[in-house]
Parts: structure tokens; C-alpha cells; sequence
């Protein structure tokens, strides 16, 4: 029986096949996935805001986009994936509530899915998938035998990326 790996919020965990990595509850969030399909090496991190440069130091780096790709990564590589084979797929950054007068300040969720982007292109890994956006929550998980990341809704059911 493969072992059932649970992300929390502002966490990640790294795994070989045959653990499945999940993550509860993303609502402006992102759940995003790290995978060698060769080495069956893969992370997943449960990210909150995307940017660490606005808020105090000592807070845990993998909260944001902007540390907590480089910091999945490096223990991704160290399990034995290698970074020419890495693929990333991604589910989140929702808009969980509607503003009258909504500013770029309170699009968390969108920014949040721009910021993983971001990270992911400035490392060279290749985003293959998303489900990003809307206005509902969503659980995901990768499973590191076979690298398909499952994405559960309440909303829209549940779906392979």
C-alpha cells in the first residue's frame, strides 16, 4: 500500500514512488507539483502569498512562491530527480470572495498563480498543466508512481491534469 503524504498550509514534502503527496483545502492557494517521471522523485508545495519580500524575515519560506519553489526544488534534486526532466503542474489561486471595489492588493489568488509562474521560468521547469482561477477551492494530489495530479472539487468534481 503506497503511502498518503499530507501537505499541510505553507508546507511541502518531497517523496518517491509509490507515496502520493496531497494537499487539503486551496482556496487562493496553490498546490504545486514537482515530477521526474524517470527518477518517480516529485514534490508538492502548498503555497499562501507570493512574495516574501513583504513580510518579516523570520517567517516559513515555504508560505511564498518566491522561496518556497527554489527550497521544494532543492530537495526534489537531492532525492535523485533531475532538473532537465522536471515537469510542473499547478491548482489553486482561486478569488474565494467578491469585492464592490476589489484592488490588485485583494487578487491574492491571481497573484499567487503569477508568482509560481514566475518561479518556475526563472528555474527553467516546464509548467505542463493548471487548473487555476475561479472562485472555488480545490484539493490536490500527485501521485509519484505514474505523475498524474488529481485536482477534487466541490464545485466541479474531480479531474486529472
Amino acid at each position: 500500500m503506497a503511502d498518503l503524504i499530507k501537505v499541510g498550509m505553507a508546507d511541502y514534502k518531497v517523496g518517491r514512488a509509490p507515496s502520493t503527496l496531497i494537499s487539503y483545502g486551496l482556496g487562493s492557494c496553490i498546490g504545486v507539483s514537482l515530477y521526474d517521471p524517470q527518477a518517480k522523485v516529485g514534490g508538492l508545495l502548498h503555497i499562501m502569498l507570493p512574495d516574501s519580500t513583504q513580510s518579516r524575515a523570520s517567517e516559513n519560506p515555504a508560505k511564498f512562491a518566491d522561496t518556497g519553489v527554489p527550497l521544494m526544488l532543492k530537495d526534489v534534486l537531492a532525492l535523485g530527480a533531475s532538473k532537465s526532466r522536471l515537469v510542473a503542474k499547478m491548482a489553486g489561486g482561486a478569488q474565494m470572495f467578491a469585492f464592490a471595489k476589489a484592488t490588485d492588493i485583494m487578487r491574492v489568488g491571481a497573484r499567487n498563480a503569477e508568482a509560481v509562474k514566475e518561479q518556475l521560468k526563472s528555474l527553467g521547469i516546464k509548467l505542463i498543466a493548471e487548473d487555476t482561477g475561479e472562485n472555488y477551492g480545490r484539493t490536490v494530489q500527485i501521485n509519484l508512481e505514474n505523475g498524474v495530479y488529481t485536482v477534487k472539487t466541490m464545485v466541479k468534481g474531480e479531474k486529472e491534469i
